[in-house]
């Protein structure tokens, strides 16, 4: 309480770390991809300067994306549609961040939506339906602790905010996936930044016919030297740990389970300071799989060899990148990252390889309003699958590949500024 009170009473000293947060914020996201940074992640800076100010905020992401998938592993779909939170934002304190508002989900030409997480498994939250759209109550709270801490309880800095290698998240939850709600800390520094946060996705009742359900991750960074080098090396490590069941879980006996992924690696930019051809990235990770308590899966554990690089030039990126496993299986990562069949029920792959090559466009249009467009080519290289009722077979290499237009839309508007 004490700190909270210098904070408040020392004006020019907390707009300081107003402005240091942000800093560091827009540092550590540079280093990702531009669609993720101008697009999909929210911008969680501490504005120090509109204490007591109430204000209203429309915050909007319109897609359409069509994936057209080939092979074994998946079957394509298109997502026509948007998610739009309206909210209210008040600054008690410098310090402290306030929003409150709705979450509603619409795909074009659809009239009712299952009650579900919307990132797993349907099972989680019964047969019940939501007519119309899918809406949810939203509710943050943030407090900044220090300069260097955030501490953000209930709907938290989700999705593209936690930086994690599609491995381990797919870019396309950003769209679908309901906002993450839960604790949250974040740390940023000169050589370490840190995000660790719960995701509470299923709640239970006594006598329930679903799961307790959630989510534990940390994602972290290790920055040998000065992200604006002209040679910046980093160590990426990353955790996710999801845990289903609970103590009054009834549905069956010995029903819980516990899922493990993980990655650690090495990455370096370089910054060539021209207009134009302006960064090199390249990084090579090694992923784990553990499956510690339950039978959800067919593998207890896994591992997988992940390299990628990427060059901006202008506001275009080109990406590509290598991946191999072995009985490796991601809980929510892109499908592709993987030694199991969503397409053949209970199939599995024998050390699958994959190549991946992939474009975006991304413009930050004015404050709050951004575009983004992507083409990504998944090349699934030919080798064999287990199906329990087919036997092993060989299957040849396979061209997958997604399409997607992206539109951010964020306006605020100030209500009412209070006699402090």
């Amino acid at each position: 309480m004490k700190t909270m009170h210098l904070l408040g009473t020392n004006w020019k000293k907390t707009v300081r770390q107003g402005v240091l947060l942000g800093a560091l914020g827009l540092v550590f996201s540079s280093l990702h991809a531009q669609l993720s940074e101008r697009v999909y992640q929210t911008d969680y800076s501490i504005h120090p300067e509109k204490e007591k100010e109430l204000s209203v905020e429309l915050d909007n992401l319109s897609f359409f994306k069509n994936n057209e998938y080939a092979g074994v592993v998946t079957r394509g779909y298109s997502l026509p549609g948007l998610w739009v939170q309206p909210k209210v934002v008040y600054y008690p304190l410098p310090t402290i961040k306030l929003e409150a508002g709705l979450h509603m989900l619409f795909y074009h030409g659809a009239n009712k939506y299952p009650s579900m997480a919307y990132m797993d498994i349907p099972r989680w939250k019964g047969n019940q339906y939501q007519k119309g759209t899918h809406i949810l109550p939203y509710f943050r709270a943030q407090m900044a602790l220090s300069e260097r801490v955030n501490l953000v309880i209930g709907n938290i800095y989700g999705g593209a905010n936690h930086h994690l290698i599609e491995p381990l998240y797919s870019p396309e939850l950003n769209l679908t996936a309901d906002p993450e709600a839960g604790v949250q800390l974040l740390y940023n520094s000169r050589i370490f930044d840190w995000d660790a946060w719960l995701n509470w996705e299923s709640f239970i009742y006594r006598n329930d016919t679903h799961q307790e359900a959630f989510t534990v991750g940390i994602s972290s960074r290790i920055k040998c030297n000065d992200p604006s080098s002209r040679f910046h090396w980093y160590i990426p490590v990353q955790g996710l740990a999801q845990h289903r069941g609970g103590e009054i879980d009834t549905l069956t006996v010995a029903s819980v389970q516990t899922l493990m992924n993980g990655a650690v690696g090495v990455g370096a930019v370089w910054n060539t300071g021209h207009k134009v051809f302006k960064k090199l990235n390249v990084e090579l990770d090694a992923a784990g799989y553990y499956q510690q308590a339950g039978e959800i899966w067919p593998f207890d554990n896994g591992y997988g060899v992940y390299a990628k690089a990427s060059v901006d030039i202008y506001d275009f990126r080109i990406k590509t990148s290598y991946w191999q496993c072995d009985q490796f299986i991601s809980m929510l990562g892109v499908p592709f990252y993987g030694a199991v069949s969503t397409r053949e029920e209970g199939a599995t792959l024998d050390k699958p390889e994959m190549v991946y090559l992939g474009l975006e466009y991304s413009r930050v249009l004015g404050k709050g309003y951004s575009l983004g467009v992507d083409l990504d080519v998944y090349q699934t290289l030919s080798g064999k699958i287990n199906n329990p009722q087919t036997g092993i077979r060989s299957v040849g290499s396979s061209t997958s590949f997604s399409f997607g237009v992206y539109v951010r839309v964020n306006p605020s508007f100030l209500l009412k500024r209070f006699t402090k």
